[in-house]
């Protein structure tokens, strides 16, 4: 049996990093990336932006007030989507066998590799082929799991490259903050701050059960991840092309009042499902049955995104142009198509600080409850 060597690859500064190699003037430079309104929120900066303290997800107003200088690009999936995959492309034909966890995130299976060629050594020889063909920065870390070596790539950033032996995990996580585990948020980390517990070695010598007590299932994760376990697998990669929902009906209507409620919840559900799985979305597909059964579709294709208003307002218009012959419809279905993965779970480009935050907390109630815990008043 092999030891497991697992390696993590993550783009550096992805957007910033794109908009560079298009943008020749941007080197060097402050850099934000994300909606150009007063109200918009920062997905993206260069490593420039971050030393005055910028960093994804903070309202625009105070990213231009930390840094008045900052050139603000709105950002282009499209653009992003596309060197995404240049960089899965060469990933696909070096690697035995590799993960895409996100637009610019990756973890590849070396298991077995040092019997041949040293995995550290593959590993950098890959890095140095992306960097010539792609033209963009990209870190790694390498150890014997994929938490390790998540961890391992953020310290390694930016442009650099991090091994962790076997044996040295726990050493390696102890004197870091308990911020840099993967999973712990803002509020977590306050909590664990309160208890005094702000480095991961003091985290990992708490008692399990005590930290089930305050957090619950979390908490044997948590410890766990403070104990360098990681058990998970590199799955391989399948690009899932779309995902769709229709409703037959048990009586054909006409009540199209009745008929745009559904299409709104089954978007929602749609939308839902996108963010959970980290994706975004670039066509839509409007589908009608009539009683006679003769079936409609009517597609558009529409800036990445993964926000329930824009997919909706798009459904809903799709519909009206669609609907035409004003006989009982027997069917209804929505498809989103040409699926790419993204880091940013909202279309940060377009919604505001408001909206950020209402569709946090929404997919945070459904995550715990289930997807029909929250729906429109109109779909009830």
């Amino acid at each position: 049996m092999f030891e497991r060597a697992i390696l993590h690859m993550d783009l550096d500064s992805f957007f910033a990093s794109v908009e560079v190699l298009k943008n020749s003037s941007f080197i060097g430079k402050p850099l934000i990336i994300g909606g150009i309104s007063s109200r918009g929120v920062v997905a993206s900066c260069s490593y420039e932006a971050r030393k005055f303290g910028v960093h994804s997800a903070m309202p625009m107003k105070m990213a231009l007030r930390l840094c008045p200088d900052a050139i603000v690009v709105r950002g282009d999936m499209d653009s992003y989507s596309k060197y995404s995959q240049l960089v899965t492309d060469v990933i696909a034909d070096e690697s035995p066998s590799y993960e895409k966890a996100s637009i610019d995130e990756f973890y590849l299976d070396l298991s077995g590799m040092d019997r041949y060629f040293g995995c550290y050594k593959w590993s950098g020889e890959l890095r140095n082929k992306i960097v010539r063909e792609t033209g963009l920065p990209i870190s790694f870390g390498l150890s014997v799991n994929k938490l390790v070596s998540k961890v391992g790539t953020g310290e390694a950033k930016p442009n650099g490259t991090k091994e962790i032996p076997s044996g040295t995990e726990r050493g390696f996580l102890a004197p870091l903050p308990v911020s840099k585990i993967p999973g712990i948020g803002k509020e977590t980390y306050k909590k664990l701050s309160f208890m005094g517990v702000r480095t991961i070695s003091v985290l990992s010598d708490i008692p399990i059960k005590l930290l089930e007590r305050e957090f619950g299932k979390a908490g044997r994760q948590m410890w766990e991840k403070a104990n360098a376990i990681d058990y998970s697998p590199v799955v391989p990669y399948h690009e899932q092309k779309s995902m769709s929902k229709e409703r037959t009906f048990t009586e054909d209507t006409l009540d199209l009042g009745y008929i745009r409620s559904l299409l709104q919840d089954m978007t929602d559900k749609l939308a839902f499902e996108l963010r959970a799985d980290k994706r975004l979305t670039g066509c839509i597909t409007v589908k009608i049955r009539y009683a006679d059964f003769n079936t409609y579709t009517k597609q558009r294709k529409i800036t990445y995104t993964s926000s329930d208003n824009v997919l909706v307002k798009n459904v809903l218009d799709l519909f009206d142009q669609l609907y035409q012959r004003r006989q009982l419809i027997r069917l209804i279905g929505v498809k989103l198509s040409d699926l790419v993965y993204g880091t940013y779970q909202i279309d940060l480009f377009e919604d505001t600080l408001e909206q950020l935050s209402l569709l946090t907390q929404m997919d945070r109630i459904r995550n715990r409850f289930g997807v029909n815990a929250l729906m429109r008043a109109s779909a009830l």
